[in-house]
């Protein structure tokens, strides 16, 4: 029995640790979020989220700001900015 408490006692952080780091390595290096892609031609500068399902986004393409809807079934162009006009 105390056998089992010392397998335990062991066992149960280093299966928790992995996990962690495991969970941790995933969120540093999930796909599209890895160092080096700053010269990428489409970024994503805010989103806000709007009720449960849609969100604003405004994303910069070519030198342009847009404002987008995005829901779960459509993404629509609200409007569109230079982002070097003087505010």
């Amino acid at each position: 029995m105390i056998w089992y408490f010392v397998k335990l006692l062991i066992l149960l952080p280093l299966v928790g640790g992995m996990a962690f780091g495991a969970l941790w390595l995933w969120r540093k290096y999930q796909p599209g979020m890895m160092a080096g892609q700053n010269d990428r031609s489409l970024k994503v500068l805010e989103a806000l989220p709007m009720g449960t399902f849609g969100k604003l986004a405004v994303v910069e393409f070519e030198g342009k700001k847009i404002l987008l809807s995005v829901t779960r079934g459509r993404i629509e162009k609200i409007a569109e900015g230079d982002p070097y006009r003087a505010r």
